[in-house]
């Protein structure tokens, strides 16, 4: 099975010089976790909901700073003719939860952990692909912490 065959081609897109205020509304707005940010259908940045809090709102950071200063570059991507197995493999070496699509350059579609985990094909590699990207955006899961 192939990437293209799990991907979804509708994807939030953004300019990178918005606003994170503008990014966290255009999240909000489409119900998605996740904003490609684009040049020329081109992808020069990701960010995620996670990142808007842990960067900007943990930090203090203003809202209104450009969302380029807050998110992941250079933008992790996969062609749509990949394995998915190879998909699975290219999160867990990179501990990412989705991966941009691209084709001759241009943004196609955003495949994600979840597209993917149910699919690949060998049972060892999905439960590496699940701990390892869950101890990855979780990694003091279990330690007990206070907000004072």
């Amino acid at each position: 099975m192939l990437i293209r065959d799990v991907m979804n081609p509708t994807v939030a897109v953004a300019d990178p010089t918005v606003t994170v205020r503008e990014i966290a509304e255009l999240m909000r707005d489409r119900s998605v976790g996740s904003v490609v940010l684009v040049q020329n259908r081109r992808p020069v940045g990701f960010i995620t909901d996670r990142d808007i809090a842990m960067s900007v709102v943990a930090e203090g950071r203003d809202a209104i700073e450009p969302v380029s200063e807050h998110a992941s570059t250079p933008v992790i991507t996969v062609d749509p003719d990949m394995e998915i197995d190879e998909g699975a493999q290219l999160m867990v070496r990179q501990g990412v939860r989705r991966l941009v699509v691209v084709e001759a350059g241009f943004l196609v579609g955003v495949v994600t952990l979840d597209d993917l985990a149910a699919r690949v094909t060998d049972a060892a590699l999905a439960a590496r692909l699940s701990a390892r990207i869950t101890r990855a955006a979780m990694p003091d899961y279990g330690v007990r912490s206070s907000v004072n």
